[in-house]
């Protein structure tokens, strides 16, 4: 068996939901794999460390269960879930299907563990592994074990950034995939999998107040405080704004109608979720203003700088 993971937390869990769909319906043998969504509430080790300090790029984190990405180390389960046998693909709850995931699980990996993509330098940032969107070779995932390798952070055995950037990974045992296996922020026609990387601009959060903070290593010697200050007075509200690509919106959106019609999700969990600040508030009004979604997705380039 062949499975797709979708890993995410409370606040992501609708993303989760609509991803899944996306994955089954944009597949046209959807029977040759399964499709299992992992919540950070089955994973009590993530509990058992609120609270406490861990390394973050040299420096130092709180770990909280409640932040918007808690679900990271969930990349990492899926070997175990898995018993070491088969192919996994693991993706972020914010990961989207376009293209038929069977084109990727079927992929010659050249005994490589695992492929993926590089994330290209920007700015203050290096090029790096993303790991957000893998294919696994599950029987050479062994080292894989979620609930030890957290534990690691908190004694300071591992930086959480050389984890989540397969730094620790031997480099011969990874290859990389195309592109548009993770296309970040972008939607085109080679689009596969479009993965919306821009939190506050995710599409499914507009006008919410923003729940995460800045990654403040990235930014060198900048104190986080002044930061913050910087991104307020960018924006009128400290809010997550609209989404550049009114196609990325419509896709979203018309994946999660898909959902209500198919019972996958009901209009009382979604309004749920509207309380919980978890999906805009506007929600219902999207969705009677999307058009219905065609065999393949309106596409524009790519969205934002």
């Amino acid at each position: 068996m062949r499975t797709v993971f979708i890993h995410t937390n409370l606040k992501q869990h609708v993303g989760a939901i609509v991803a899944a769909h996306a994955l089954r319906r944009n597949s046209s043998a959807p029977e040759r794999f399964a499709v299992e969504i992992l919540s950070t509430d089955d994973f009590p080790v993530l509990r058992q460390y609120e609270g406490r300090s861990y390394t973050f790029g040299g420096s130092e984190r709180t770990w909280r269960n409640d932040d918007l990405q808690s679900f990271t180390p969930l990349r990492y389960a899926a070997p175990e879930r898995m018993q070491y046998t088969g192919r996994a693909v693991v993706i972020d709850p914010d990961v989207f299907a376009v293209g038929d995931i069977n084109e990727l699980l079927d992929c010659e990996m050249g005994g490589k563990a695992i492929l993926c993509r590089r994330r290209p330098a920007k700015l203050h940032r290096a090029e790096y592994l993303a790991s957000s969107v893998m294919l696994l070779d599950c029987a050479k995932l062994v080292h894989w074990q979620v609930d030890r390798d957290f534990a690691k952070l908190f004694d300071g055995r591992r930086d959480y950034e050389d984890w989540i950037k397969l730094a620790l990974e031997p480099p011969e045992t990874i290859g990389l995939f195309a592109p548009e296996w993770n296309d970040f922020d972008t939607l085109t026609e080679r689009t596969k999998l479009l993965h919306n990387t821009r939190r506050r601009t995710q599409p499914w959060k507009t006008g919410l107040p923003v729940d995460f903070k800045i990654n403040a290593p990235l930014f060198g010697v900048i104190p986080q405080s002044l930061i913050q200050s910087a991104r307020r007075l960018a924006f009128s509200e400290d809010l997550y704004q609209p989404h550049p690509d009114d196609h990325q919106v419509e896709l979203f959106f018309g994946l999660l109608q898909e959902c209500l019609d198919l019972k996958l999700v009901s209009e009382e969990q979604l309004r749920d979720e509207i309380e919980k600040r978890h999906i805009r508030p506007d929600s219902f009004e999207v969705l009677d203003r999307v058009r219905s979604l065609r065999t393949r997705p309106a596409v524009a380039g790519t969205a934002g700088s």
